[in-house]
């Protein structure tokens, strides 16, 4: 199967998700793959409060409603907008989240591309309680970011600098290895970053000898050099020491990137060093954020 052959774009029918699915519909002409737009109808256990609503309307009709409203507005969604691109519509029933995750991996999904926001009952933060779910669960790659509404038409969009955050301990060559292919389908220029922890610097208000900060950074560097040698990959390394999310954030926005690819691990969610920082630096980024 070719890389990236098949890409899922939730829709929520709300500008963040507009923005979304403009980024979903680019990569699905670059790459030629399947877009597949997914609709997911919460069950009407908390549509109406009052019983006697229920007098006029069962839960299954109410639920069978909704299902063809949603498949009539789904239906012209991006109407005559994919030129030459395989396009899917589907519209589901049930848990958000659980939805988007079992289609992406029953249907060998290679990206998930979705709004920050969703209408859950967390939607006072960033990340909405479905992305937050879809971030942790998923297995491929999900595409996510705070400016998605900001997306211009997708035959705008390109990519001339994608960054790639890495740590050194986990999974670090399944996200240089996808940052990598990702660039050079775009002939984009790719930068290394990785943050060293700013206990180099000091602890407990004791500060460290500056050699040992230079001698660190420099193992960093050979370790990434060799990795992307590994992988065959050209593209500058930077090693830097600070807090995680506002440094990686801060090398985006200096370098002007089009893309920021980080790690999260599939196995234990969000975790580890880098990991525990990507809630931080989806908030912090300018760009569009990859998770791994």
């Amino acid at each position: 199967m070719a890389w990236l052959s098949k890409i899922l774009a939730p829709v929520a029918f709300s500008p963040r998700c507009r923005g979304a699915v403009q980024y979903a519909e680019a990569l699905a002409c670059q790459f030629h793959s399947e877009l597949i737009l997914l609709h997911v109808v919460p069950p009407p256990v908390a549509l109406y409060a009052a019983p006697e609503a229920m007098v006029y309307s069962t839960a299954a009709e109410l639920t069978a409603e909704s299902l063809e409203q949603r498949r009539v507005e789904l239906g012209t969604y991006l109407e005559g907008q994919c030129p030459g691109i395989p396009l899917t519509r589907c519209v589901v029933e049930g848990d958000p989240a659980r939805q988007i995750v079992d289609y992406a991996q029953e249907h060998n999904v290679g990206l998930i591309v979705m709004a920050t926001h969703g209408y859950g009952p967390f939607r006072r933060f960033l990340l909405g309680s479905v992305t937050a779910k879809v971030l942790h669960d998923a297995a491929c790659p999900v595409w996510t970011g705070p400016h998605l509404e900001q997306a211009p038409n997708y035959e705008a969009i390109g990519f001339r600098r994608i960054v790639c955050a890495i740590d050194l301990v986990r999974d670090r060559w399944t996200v240089l290895e996808w940052a990598g292919r990702f660039a050079r389908e775009f002939g984009a220029e790719l930068v290394v970053v990785h943050v060293l922890p700013e206990s180099l610097i000091q602890l407990g208000g004791v500060y460290f000898d500056p050699e040992w900060r230079t001698q660190a950074a420099t193992a960093a560097r050979d370790h990434i050099s060799r990795l992307q040698e590994d992988l065959h990959l050209a593209g500058e390394v930077v090693v830097e020491i600070g807090d995680v999310p506002l440094v990686v954030s801060d090398i985006a926005s200096r370098r002007a990137a089009d893309l920021l690819v980080i790690g999260r691990g599939r196995d234990a969610g969000l975790l580890g060093r880098l990991r525990a920082n990507a809630y931080a630096i989806l908030r912090e980024s300018p760009c569009p954020v990859v998770t791994i």
